[in-house]
């Protein structure tokens, strides 16, 4: 039973998730967005990093995510952002609805 809603996960570094976040909300172009500390190992341009980051789980309607991803890529300092837009299957009927109405659609 897929939904219209889907998640963003996106990591950024923790001096701009928290604004980054605000902007999302407060433009409605998300309902929601969580922000919980990691350490990200990668490679990048040949080297490994292990690098202090923030994961941003991002609530948003599938029609509003090519909006998300572009307000993140306008305000994202990575040359090559994570962005990452999962489906939501399934979930609790009155939050899915909440995330609807938060982000101008209709529950």
């Amino acid at each position: 039973m897929a939904t219209d809603i889907v998640v963003i996960l996106c990591t950024a570094a923790p001096a701009e998730a928290s604004s980054m976040a605000q902007a999302l909300v407060e433009q409605r172009i998300a309902a929601c967005v969580n922000i919980v500390p990691v350490q990200s190992t990668y490679r990048w341009k040949g080297e490994l990093c292990n690098d202090p980051e923030h994961l941003m789980i991002v609530k948003t309607t599938r029609d509003g995510a090519d909006r998300a991803v572009a307000a993140i890529q306008s305000m994202h300092s990575a040359a090559v952002p994570e962005i990452i837009v999962l489906p939501v299957i399934a979930g609790h009927a009155p939050y899915l609805d909440w995330v609807r109405q938060e982000t101008g659609g209709s529950p």
